[in-house]
């Protein structure tokens, strides 16, 4: 299995390339990872990934935290394609304060990035989620149930690598930087 490394981040890699059972990201202001028409595209927040090939992914999980204070604060799991022509598409989920409370969210990013939020069931700031290919070749992304079903990442080509892992975000240039904490960060490849 590779060693996790940091994108976005001259951080040390937690463990020295292995994250312990527990770690944090530190996201500085000003960071994101967003994609709107006509032409908003931001891939700047930390990302501690492992770099696997797209058809070896089964699942990834993850608990998280933080204290989220400015609009948009977010961090939780990603998985990021990367075409051999240079171009990104990417699956974040997680929670993300909006609406002036912590959601649960899910972003895909084919062309643009569409978005999609739930309450925290616990109404709090903490949960644990999944990322899992199903036997359809579907990725689902669970928080107990399943609550989101994205079709198109196990059948895209010339993928020249995939990295998966946990993101920390600031999109806001307010507040100093945000610390996301993550525990029993699991990856499972086939």
């Amino acid at each position: 299995m590779s060693q996790f490394k940091f994108a976005n981040s001259n951080e040390k890699v937690p463990g020295d390339g292995t994250p312990p059972a527990e770690f944090a990201i530190k996201a500085p202001p000003s960071t994101d990872i967003w994609s709107k028409p006509p032409s908003s595209i931001r891939f700047t927040a930390p990302i501690l990934y492992q770099s696997v090939p797209l058809e070896s992914f089964k699942r990834a999980r993850a608990a998280f935290n933080a204290q989220w204070q400015k609009k948009y604060d977010q961090g939780g799991l990603i998985i990021v394609l990367n075409a051999t022509d240079g171009s990104q598409k990417w699956v974040k989920t997680g929670i993300e304060l909006t609406h002036g409370r912590p959601h649960l969210s899910v972003v895909t990013k084919d062309r643009w990035a569409d978005w999609g939020l739930l309450p925290v069931p616990s109404g709090g700031a903490a949960a644990t989620l999944e990322l899992v290919r199903e036997q359809d070749n579907s990725l689902w992304i669970y928080l107990k149930s399943p609550i989101r079903e994205v079709t198109w990442v196990f059948e895209e080509q010339n993928v020249q690598d995939c990295w998966v892992g946990v993101y920390a975000a600031r999109p806001s240039s307010e507040g100093g930087e945000l610390f996301v904490n993550f525990g029993h960060l699991v990856i499972d490849l086939a």
